[in-house]
């Protein structure tokens, strides 16, 4: 017995997720709290072949296997039937993949490459965890949501959306480093002036082409007050060399350095970074994916005066760097954010959803 919980005696794991960072990051949360507590649990991340996951995933030395993976559109699109044959032949290999790992339980964070699993698993009689984070479900977890035994959710408007027998109300899980924010530590590794505020600019894990634009035509007005740190997304790099200005196409390990050395964050409104902001309790700026799920997160977060909401659709350089100078300059609106961003959900997310995971554990 450890911390009122029973030990695992080997039982084996699968988390599934990918395609962007927003479904893995959770996931990668689950892991540590898991093997914090107990080291003889075994791990098998399964990912789709295209991806930010494989490079993420393989950091944190959990082992990875990639299956074919698509996508199902609400929409008419020649797309679908292509990918309809890729989730087939995920399934498949998802079917292979669960009969060698012989698996005790599967969680799932909401992705499309975590769909043929979910079917696989409850064909071979695995329970299977889905995890909510977004304040709406996509099609994915709708697909995958009566195949599971426990659906936990991040926030309470999430509730109405799934069977109440197997919802239970967690917090979104994010990783351990999060929870020790380092001011001084994030701006000795990106070399940052000491009294200069940092803006840090996210794309979400695949970046973001709007968001790159908005930067690229910005930066000199930007650079005349704060430095920069913008992560492109990878293969979108811009070309564009200025002092204090500092640009990645994706961080690993050092994205916990580069949230915490920031004075503000703009955003996408992907619940899996919104949930690390909370944590560390940073202003945050959110320009959402215009007419996406990411308009419910982001209205979620302004109706709780936990985040700054600007529309992608009227949004130029005029009003972008006009609204970073404002919250910059303004300690006030920018203490009222950090204090309003923190109370938004519950900050033991990675502890819930892992017992909630251990409960259903096969016997």
């Amino acid at each position: 017995m450890k911390n009122g919980k029973v030990a695992s005696g080997g039982k084996r794991i699968i988390l599934s997720g990918g395609g962007t960072m927003g479904s893995v990051s959770p996931l990668i949360a689950i892991y540590e709290r898991i093997k914090k507590d107990y080291g003889d649990y075994q791990f098998l991340f399964v990912g789709g072949k295209v991806g930010p996951e494989k490079k993420a995933v393989e950091s944190y030395n959990i082992p990875f296997k990639a299956i074919p993976s698509g996508k199902l559109r609400r929409y008419f699109s020649w797309k679908n039937i292509s990918d309809f044959f890729r989730i087939i032949g995920g399934f498949f290999s998802s079917l292979v993949l669960i009969i060698k790992f012989k698996p005790d339980a599967i969680a799932i964070a909401g992705s499309f490459v975590g769909v043929p699993v979910a079917w696989a698993g409850f064909i071979l009689r695995v329970p299977i965890l889905i995890h909510q984070q977004d304040i709406i479900p996509g099609l994915a977890n709708k697909l995958m949501a009566n195949f599971a035994k426990k659906i936990t959710i991040s926030f309470e408007p999430s509730q109405k959306d799934f069977a109440p027998n197997k919802i239970v109300l967690t917090g979104n899980p994010v990783r351990e480093e999060f929870y020790v924010c380092d001011y001084k530590k994030g701006r000795e590794i990106f070399g940052l002036r000491e009294k200069l505020p940092v803006v840090l600019i996210l794309g979400g894990g695949t970046g973001a082409k709007n968001i790159n634009l908005l930067v690229e035509k910005s930066l000199d007005s930007l650079l005349e007050f704060c430095q920069v740190i913008h992560i492109t997304g990878k293969d979108k790099k811009i070309d564009v060399q200025r002092e204090n200005y500092y640009q990645f196409e994706f961080l690993t390990n050092e994205m916990t350095e580069a949230i915490c050395s920031a004075d503000l964050v703009v955003t996408r409104s992907g619940m899996s970074t919104l949930s690390e902001l909370i944590i560390a309790a940073k202003p945050t700026l959110i320009i959402p994916m215009a007419d996406s799920h990411q308009e419910y997160n982001a209205n979620f977060f302004r109706k709780n005066n936990a985040a700054i909401v600007l529309s992608e659709n009227s949004l130029n350089e005029n009003i972008f760097v006009d609204k970073i100078r404002e919250l910059l300059f303004e300690k006030h609106t920018r203490d009222n954010l950090s204090r309003n961003i923190y109370k938004m959900m519950d900050l033991t997310g990675a502890e819930n959803v892992s017992n909630e995971l251990l409960s259903i554990l096969k016997k």
